[in-house]
């Protein structure tokens, strides 16, 4: 994202409704943690998942490339350092937690970034990632967003195995919303992508999100795909 991008997320991404379930989903897995310890969210952009992880008593660092974003992360009382996704500036094996939300399908070679999310967690730690789905969804909001794929839970699941972690779970977010957005992504190059959201809009799309946590969904296609893995021990 380019700097304007940035300092729009950092406004809206409290309301927003796609940072706001994001929040939810990476909230309800904090659960699955006796204690709190130490996290990473690479690719943090503005720091909201890092001031969410704080919030839930984890010792958060946040890494991303743009040195805006650390700029907007800090002044939000992040701790956060420039760093590539590829060669992090890391300790090995130090990591409790790793989040890369909307990162690896911004990156060229992911396998690389993956294998550095396994260097980076401790034997037995835990990784969430999120990546968008299916290049049949692929638009302009794509390519505004400086997106290079989009992935097929096949690709989600070699990538993650390939970076030797063992994958917990995979499952799939918008589904409902799918047949929407794909129409609406699909009407034209000249639609403006990542205009923001009226309340009325903002509002339906959560209580969307909302209705889906309630229904067995999570296998069929959606927009994004979440997966949850972890080093062996």
């Amino acid at each position: 994202m380019d700097t304007i991008e940035l300092q729009r997320v950092a406004r809206i991404e409290d309301g927003n409704w796609w940072y706001r379930e994001r929040r939810a989903i990476l909230s309800r897995e904090l659960l699955r943690f006796s204690a709190p310890g130490d996290a990473v969210d690479i690719g943090a952009g503005a720091g909201g998942n890092s001031r969410e992880l704080a919030e839930h008593g984890w010792r958060a660092t946040a890494i991303d490339l743009s040195p805006a974003a650390v700029e907007l992360a800090r002044a939000q009382g992040v701790e956060a350092y420039e760093g590539d996704a590829r060669y992090l500036p890391l300790p090995s094996a130090h990591f409790d937690l790793a989040l890369a939300m909307d990162v690896l399908d911004h990156i060229d070679d992911h396998q690389r970034a993956a294998a550095e999310i396994t260097r980076v967690l401790r034997p037995g730690g835990i990784v969430l990632l999120s990546v968008p789905c299916d290049m049949t969804l692929w638009s302009a909001h794509d390519v505004c967003l400086g997106r290079v794929r989009r992935y097929t839970r096949r690709a989600l699941v070699d990538l993650v195995e390939g970076a030797g972690l063992l994958l917990d779970r995979v499952w799939s977010r918008g589904v409902l919303l799918r047949p929407v957005l794909r129409r609406l992504r699909h009407r034209g190059p000249n639609r403006e992508d990542l205009a923001p959201l009226s309340p009325f809009a903002n509002r339906v799309l959560g209580l969307s999100a909302a209705l889906e946590r309630r229904l067995p969904t999570s296998s069929w296609p959606g927009t994004c795909l979440f997966a949850r893995a972890h080093r062996p021990g």
